[in-house]
């Protein structure tokens, strides 16, 4: 009589799991319903609580989560096999382990949606701010748009002086939270408390895997690679903060990120800010005109130059087959979350520059 309840109550989970993962699905269909009701109505409140219990942990616990979760897979896979390999499974076993696979599938595809990823589905700061994203612009307008950026970016790095001084990592989320603060005064939406921002437990590997930052959606968690070159950190550390926000694509959180690393007081964000924004605009103009962008990066400062070197010799000597391998894996992921161009998304925020750059007169 117990197994045959356990059994029912078994089912009872999963149809409820599948039919609350079935009403997410069809939310996420109206951009409207999600801006509305979840990206500014209960979302807003998920972030601040989850950043407010974890942010005051030192370290990442999300990592941690992450390597339980990874090791009671691999744990689970390898004693899959054994059985398999010893003729040890039978039909109770069979079951059991097809319904451990569909609860942790269902269970993470819900978690994952109603905590943040329904924010892939909102209309965002483009609707927010009444920007016109699929306007078409020329190499002349794009080009533009680059030499304006060479000349923050190289005014900016002055600045710094010929040695810069970087500060520590928590002076640098601090400073983070302070450009938001900054940001806010002209767009309210953009407000963000409870700070949550953390060098990730991973550096080395993170290195290894190409990733510079990454949001934990399950604990609300910004992770930063602070291995990387220090000149880059605020404006990735801004890129993150803004999926805190609820900005899930990656042009989004490029843009945002922007907004409040350039709207910094401190000249090692605008600098940050408008390097990587250079760095998206020229390559997109080396798509179109070579020789322009070759032009382009002539006009950079011989201190910026160094910057640039230094990054490439960085990223090259992290190259392996593994990162190619991850990069193609998250790219299918970002095409099937509303990002048809894979990780190409992040060179789309050239067109969320030009689109407000056109509509504000500001840059």
């Amino acid at each position: 009589m117990m197994k045959k309840f356990f059994k029912q109550r078994k089912n009872i989970t999963l149809i409820v799991l599948l039919l609350l993962c079935a009403l997410l699905s069809l939310f996420s269909r109206s951009e409207t319903l999600v801006e509305n009701w979840y990206a500014t109505g209960i979302y807003p409140f998920i972030g601040k609580t989850m950043r407010s219990i974890f942010g005051k942990i030192p370290f990442s616990i999300g990592d941690v989560f992450y390597t339980i979760f990874f090791a009671f897979v691999l744990f689970r896979i390898v004693r899959f096999f054994i059985k398999l390999f010893k003729r040890k499974i039978d039909k109770t076993y069979l079951a059991k382990s097809i319904y451990t696979l569909l609860f942790t599938v269902l269970t993470v595809y819900f978690l994952f949606y109603a905590l943040w990823g329904m924010n892939y589905s909102r209309q965002g700061i483009a609707h927010q701010l009444q920007l016109n994203i699929s306007q078409k612009y020329s190499t002349k307008q794009l080009d533009s748009l680059v030499k304006n950026l060479v000349v923050k970016t190289n005014a900016g790095r002055i600045l710094l002086g010929k040695k810069a001084i970087y500060p520590n990592n928590q002076t640098m989320f601090n400073e983070a939270l302070q450009a938001y603060a900054n940001i806010e005064k002209t767009y309210p939406f953009l407000h963000y408390e409870a700070k949550s921002v953390k060098t990730s437990v991973y550096n080395m590997l993170n290195s290894y895997l190409g990733t510079a930052g990454y949001y934990n959606p399950f604990t609300g968690e910004a992770q930063v690679n602070t291995a990387l070159p220090k000149f880059g950190l605020p404006y990735t550390t801004c890129h993150e903060m803004a999926h805190q926000l609820g900005y899930a694509t990656e042009d989004e959180a490029n843009f945002v990120g922007y907004l409040a690393a350039s709207n910094s007081f401190d000249p090692l964000f605008k600098y940050s800010a408008y390097l990587n924004l250079y760095e998206y605009a020229n390559w997109e103009l080396w798509q179109r005109d070579s020789a322009l962008a070759k032009n382009n990066y002539k006009m950079l400062d011989t201190l910026v130059k160094a910057d640039l070197y230094e990054q490439r010799n960085y990223i090259k000597a992290h190259e392996n087959p593994v990162e190619k391998l991850t990069t193609k894996i998250y790219s299918q992921y970002l095409k099937a979350n509303h990002q048809p161009q894979g990780i190409n998304t992040y060179n789309l925020v050239t067109a969320w520059l030009i689109a407000y750059e056109r509509k504000y007169k500001a840059l």
